[in-house]
């Protein structure tokens, strides 16, 4: 609030504020977010290995689209030496016993396929999503899964951009239109002691933001888990417990401390006021 709409009192509607002066702001709010980078990078390498793995000979797709040749090729085989294939067939498992086959007057087509399973006609074979194969998906998605990397920690940068920001002297430093002189903070909650523009109590860590710390480093371990070829155990009840609290939105101390962002009446030019 003090840092986008303090000039507006003293009838600079069009003042931007300094970059710098922005970071800084944006770090002290975001502090205890910032801490989610270092697992949230360590889950999407996970996720990226395991991608990887997919397109190698673990690729599934690439064992299923000729399994149709090779059940043709098995037929034909039984085929052309069916008498050979009876001969071993009738030494490990004994000879047949004849039994009397009673038809049903059910038609052939009806007998075949009953119910809803129909053979595919050449026109209605099955797709993958969009029309795409396993590797295009498995492209575009290490594609996202990498833009998406060090994204906590480099939040602040990618609000503080040029079309809300303004460079030099020329721009609101907190005070006064004129350059921001202050050092500008590094991310995570322990670097916000010195914050000069944001009250931060490095001492008390939002408790939402380490049970997801939790849940990132649980499922980088199963992942990494599902790599190697290990079997995943999941407790579902574990799971769903762990849903509904990282769900609930404010069921944390931070909650309540953050509201008075929304609901103080107070100026947004007194000391402490939260920016």
């Amino acid at each position: 609030m003090k840092m986008l709409y303090c000039p507006y009192c003293s009838g600079q509607v069009a003042l931007k504020p300094c970059k710098n002066y922005c970071l800084n702001v944006l770090r002290g709010c975001l502090a205890n977010q910032a801490d989610l980078d270092s697992e949230w990078n360590n889950f999407l390498e996970a996720m990226l290995s395991l991608a990887e793995r997919l397109e190698g000979p673990f690729n599934f797709e690439s064992v299923m689209d000729p399994i149709d040749v090779k059940i043709s090729d098995a037929i034909m085989n039984m085929q052309e030496n069916s008498m050979q294939v009876s001969q071993k067939v009738f030494q490990g498992c004994g000879q047949p016993k004849l039994a009397t086959v009673v038809r049903s007057s059910r038609s052939i087509k009806d007998q075949s396929f009953p119910g809803r399973f129909r053979p595919y006609t050449p026109d209605a074979l099955p797709t993958t999503a969009a029309g795409t194969s396993l590797d295009r998906l498995l492209t575009d998605v290490k594609k996202k899964l990498k833009q998406a990397k060090k994204f906590w920690s480099t939040l602040p940068e990618n609000v503080c951009v040029e079309d809300r920001v303004e460079p030099g002297d020329e721009c609101w430093n907190g005070t006064a239109k004129s350059r921001y002189e202050s050092v500008v903070m590094g991310s995570g909650l322990a670097n916000q002691v010195s914050n000069p523009d944001v009250e931060v109590d490095v001492s008390k860590p939002d408790v939402m933001i380490r049970r997801q710390i939790a849940v990132l480093k649980e499922m980088t371990n199963r992942l990494k888990a599902a790599h190697s070829g290990n079997d995943i155990t999941v407790e579902t009840d574990e799971d769903e417990g762990s849903g509904e609290e990282s769900g609930s939105g404010c069921d944390s101390p931070s909650c309540e401390d953050n509201l008075d962002i929304y609901i103080s009446t107070r100026s947004p030019h007194q000391p402490g006021r939260r920016a």
